[in-house]
């Protein structure tokens, strides 16, 4: 009879938890093209006060050591830091090339590259993961080319894919939220013919600035640490701050003309709904894997977890001076202040770029995902990640349909989203629970979110061979279990 009791009791608990880490989990953004675009808010000017502000850092380039026209050689250090995010208060970081986060790689289409990646972590291995990047499953940088402490691995790969804001970070097994929250990340630039031929913006830093948005959860001291609560199992680990390239609450000063903004949600788990407080609209140009056909007109950008967006914003008919505020909803995190002695006279494009448009009667084979399960117990098609085990087999050259849906949530007490994400490959959106996407993502997409309950038709092209992995972008879902390897012959 105890031991009835014990058990019930046990039941008792559990269910109550469930149910603690459902209320709290935090409201989805709903796609961009339901958010109406209404007329803005009077603009007034504000007084500018920075005394509490920090300027944007800006990450460097990273000098490419290869003087050859058609080859580039970069050398990375993946390495412990400090920072201190709140003056006096040092937070125990890992970075490349520095303390937190690392320098951009600026590459072209057609150049052959070599990156020399060190690992001087501490008693740690790592891997580095080019995401976006279409590289054989050798160069890829997954959990299987791991980089024990003193080692350097040295992936050599040619681009061969349109301009596009891409990123690199770590993907150890059952790591990668742990070294990623702490400062493991950079941007991934690839230029073409295209880019060059646009009248935007291009000049890196000063009208073309890479923004990296994150969350942290800092503690009353003002440090943060990787430490996973029952909701952070649940959800993934969501923070109580923002920050903008490593930096909490920074400003940067913008030309009164158009701004370019290469935005990447950095975060392990959350879900961004960006907007600019004054309810001004901005345009979206490009979208993970490179240009747009045409610019789309937004007033709010949802990005989840992995996804990168280019925008450019309007700053002409403002004052010297005024300031507009970045917020995620209703929380702002940064403000940009318009700077009236510098201008430029750039013009939003009609068109961008041409896509090669997939078409689904090319398809040799769909293929069905199912994200499934709750806290540690989550994972993709009733399985969890087996190094040792492939999945799925792909005829290299081939263009499958890959149906990829959310059925992760408890009935009534909802459910969980679940960005998806495959290395190796770009894809285009065919439908979410079939109606066409927004237009904002009618491009090329290497992740993805979907929704509990959605579903979303893809398609893809496979160009390159090797291991590969697929896999929910909320980190701690990942490091839990949900992915899977897919090998391209």
């Amino acid at each position: 009879m105890k031991k009835l009791i014990v058990v019930l009791a046990g039941l008792v608990v559990v269910v109550w938890g469930v149910l603690l880490f459902m209320n709290r989990q935090p409201q989805l953004p709903k796609p961009a093209d339901q958010m109406p675009i209404e007329e803005p808010d009077d603009r007034e000017a504000e007084i500018p006060d920075d005394e509490n502000k920090s300027t944007l850092p800006i990450p460097p380039i990273l000098e490419d050591t290869d003087p050859s026209p058609d080859r580039a050689e970069f050398h990375i250090i993946a390495q412990n830091g400090t920072m201190e995010f709140v003056p006096g208060v040092q937070t125990d970081t890992m970075g490349y090339n520095g303390d937190y986060l690392g320098p951009v790689i600026r590459t072209r289409r057609g150049e052959e590259v070599a990156v020399n990646v060190e690992n001087r972590i501490d008693g740690e291995m790592t891997t580095i993961h080019w995401h976006g990047l279409e590289v054989s499953g050798e160069d890829d940088g997954g959990p299987h080319s791991g980089i024990q402490t003193g080692e350097t691995w040295t992936p050599e790969f040619t681009i061969d894919q349109p301009a596009a804001t891409l990123w690199y970070h770590p993907h150890p097994e059952g790591n990668t939220g742990r070294q990623v929250y702490k400062g493991l990340a950079g941007l991934f630039i690839v230029e073409d013919e295209i880019s060059d031929s646009l009248n935007i913006p291009k000049e890196y830093g000063v009208n073309d600035i890479p923004l990296v948005i994150q969350d942290k959860r800092f503690r009353e001291d003002g440090s943060f640490e990787y430490i996973l609560a029952g909701p952070d199992i649940m959800f993934g680990l969501q923070g109580n701050a923002i920050l903008v390239n490593g930096e909490t609450d920074p400003y940067l000063n913008v030309e009164k003309g158009l701004m370019r903004f290469r935005i990447l949600n950095g975060s392990n788990a959350s879900i961004f709904d960006l907007r600019l407080d004054n309810g001004q609209s901005f345009y979206q140009i490009a979208t993970d894997g490179g240009f747009l056909e045409e610019p789309v007109e937004l007033r709010s950008l949802i990005l989840g977890p992995s996804e990168r967006a280019e925008i450019l914003v309007d700053f002409s008919d403002y004052e010297d001076g005024e300031r507009v505020t970045l917020a995620h909803q209703d929380f702002s995190f940064m403000d940009f202040v318009v700077d009236g002695s510098s201008t430029n006279d750039y013009s939003l494009p009609t068109s961008l770029a041409p896509i090669e448009w997939l078409r689904p009667e090319d398809a040799t084979l769909t293929r069905e995902f199912v994200f499934l399960g709750m806290g540690p117990n989550v994972n993709i098609n009733g399985k969890q990640f087996d190094m040792d085990r492939i999945d799925e087999f792909v005829s290299l050259g081939d263009t499958e349909i890959w149906v990829v849906s959310n059925q992760s949530g408890m009935g009534m007490m909802g459910g969980t989203v679940h960005p998806f994400h495959a290395h190796g490959t770009q894809f285009q959106i065919l439908d979410r629970d079939g109606n066409p996407p927004p237009a904002n993502e009618a491009g090329w997409k290497d992740s993805f979110v979907v929704y509990p309950d959605e579903t979303v038709r893809a398609i893809a092209r496979f160009k390159q061979p090797g291991v590969f992995m697929y896999h929910c972008h909320i980190l701690e879902h990942e490091d839990a279990g949900m992915m899977g390897q897919f090998l391209v012959e």
